[in-house]
């Protein structure tokens, strides 16, 4: 009998808090929130290490702010190279999207970082180790059963790794192991959209002429499009661009491009060619098992968007999770994971990867159509940027302005959650950083200038904390606010002298399912 053919009852056991399926970006981020919120996480891969290619590689504002907090930002400042915005016009500054201005003040980390995804998940995976939780590479998920013994909760997995089978039982899963999720077909969840019918093709180049080490780059040709991405300095960058052929073959591919956009460098590290996907799973959330990042949408990677994306999923459930598990919020809480950010997912894939389809066909006639938009968006842009639409498209591309609704869109919002600031993540401020990274719930003022008092909160709410007068008027003097692990605003409550409505914390509280 092999270890396959032994009962799950009779292989090896090994318990966790939470099994993570897939060492990517998304899988190590929600292990590491989990095992800083002092949570066992057991995180298993099939591959044998951290991804050598370069892949995903803009890590835009709100995942630097993500990083903030546990104290990986400046690692990933010092191996990064920064990005202010995207050049429209190879010889001109005409059309140059800066949009590390407009994101200066609303963001700490205006711009992005281009960081590759291999020196993510070293950066991730060696932070996991350190806290004791190292990845089980070359361990992959065979099945998948809920119900762990006799109580109706949990998941028991069972795992092939180089030793044969072995058992982990963890009280929830977490399915982050990529666009051909193992977790999601176990699952029986619909992974439902389209391919576009383009062809793409990826190259990281050495030796670049012509290109700006600031900004991403735009080229427009008469069949094709690229967007070019800076790697580092001496001309290495990444090129992604339109294949001539639905088979590309990478001489004709580089040879198209030299000759229709005009570039030129002196050798290729890395070529490949892919199916733009746009797909999103029925649910993100099944009993004790959740999807996050690929395994739960999959979109154009042209927007910088879906690692970014998965960072924030799985930060996002992983605070869930532990508030759950140390008591602190009803298990009906987690509902709230999918609610929120399905709507994330379904907004990226309406808008961001359907822009880019549009200009992104083969053939001449969309070639002319991109050459003309490019050309009128050129003139536009300064107009656009020094508007309040500017800010908010900043915003957007950083991901630092979704907004979690605390009641469907289109109903009236409860006293506690009409203050704008609801929902949104809460705007950084000369001197609120630091209360930030400590991944807890926390009372906030803002310019009050006089003693708060604390209103009926749990022990483990920190605060009041007060700070400096928001000086972009963001945040108000008259309010206190409830802010969550994640840094996104839970409620505003009015204060008259220096204190708040009882009713309207406690229904506050209620609605976030809190305990005690």
């Amino acid at each position: 009998m092999t270890t396959d053919d032994v009962p799950l009852d009779e292989l090896p056991l090994i318990e966790a808090d939470v099994l993570v399926v897939g060492a990517g970006p998304t899988g190590l981020m929600a292990a590491l929130v989990l095992a800083r919120r002092g949570l066992r996480a057991e995180v298993i891969d099939s591959k044998a290490g951290p991804t050598r290619e370069s892949r995903a590689i803009v890590v835009q504002a709100r995942s630097m702010e993500i990083y903030d907090q546990l104290g990986l930002a400046e690692q990933v400042r010092d191996g990064a190279q920064p990005a202010i915005g995207l050049q429209l016009r190879p010889t001109t500054d005409r059309g140059a999207v800066d949009f590390a201005h407009v994101q200066s003040g609303w963001t700490s980390y205006p711009g992005v970082q281009i960081f590759e995804q291999s020196r993510t998940e070293e950066m991730l995976s060696s932070a996991l180790a350190a806290e004791g939780r190292p990845v089980r590479w070359g361990h992959r998920l065979v099945a998948l059963h809920e119900g762990a013994e006799e109580a109706d909760e949990g998941v028991d997995a069972r795992i092939l790794g180089p030793g044969g089978s072995s058992r982990i039982r963890a009280r929830w899963c977490i399915g982050a192991d990529g666009a051909s999720s193992t977790v999601r077909h176990l699952l029986g969840l619909p992974f439902e959209g389209v391919t576009d019918d383009a062809t793409f093709c990826v190259a990281d180049l050495r030796g670049v002429t012509g290109l700006p080490d600031d900004r991403l780059s735009a080229r427009f040709g008469k069949e094709s499009f690229a967007i070019i991405f800076p790697l580092g300095s001496g001309g290495h960058a990444r090129l992604i661009c339109l294949s001539p052929t639905d088979s590309p073959d990478q001489q004709e591919v580089l040879a198209a491009a030299r000759a229709d956009l005009g570039l030129t460098w002196t050798s290729v590290d890395w070529f490949s060619a892919y199916r733009v996907h746009h797909r999103i799973a029925s649910h993100f959330r099944m009993g004790p098992t959740f999807l996050a990042g690929d395994a739960a949408h999959v979109h154009s990677p042209l927007g910088g968007q879906g690692m970014n994306t998965g960072l924030q999923d799985s930060h996002h459930l992983a605070n869930l999770l532990a508030d759950v598990a140390r008591g602190r919020l009803a298990p009906a809480a987690l509902e709230r994971y999918e609610r929120e950010r399905l709507p994330v997912a379904r907004k990226l894939i309406a808008v961001t990867d359907r822009a880019f389809g549009l200009i992104a066909r083969p053939g001449r006639g969309v070639a002319l159509l991109r050459r003309g938009f490019s050309g009128a968006f050129a003139g536009l842009v300064p107009t656009v940027l020094s508007s309040p639409l500017g800010r908010r498209l900043g915003g957007l591309l950083g991901q630092y302005r979704i907004r979690y609704r605390a009641v469907p869109k289109g109903q009236r919002p409860p006293r506690w959650a009409a203050d704008p600031a609801v929902g949104l993540r809460l705007p950084p401020t000369a001197d609120n950083r630091d209360s930030l990274r400590s991944l807890g719930w926390q009372l906030h003022t803002y310019g009050y200038g006089h003693g708060t008092d604390r209103p009926v909160v749990p022990d483990w709410v920190e605060g009041p904390s007060a700070f400096g007068a928001d000086v972009r008027g963001r945040l108000r003097s008259d309010r206190l606010y409830l802010v969550r692990p994640d840094g996104f605003v839970a409620a505003s409550f009015p204060l008259h002298a220096g204190a708040t409505a009882t009713a309207e914390v406690a229904e506050a509280l209620a609605a976030y399912d809190v305990i005690g």
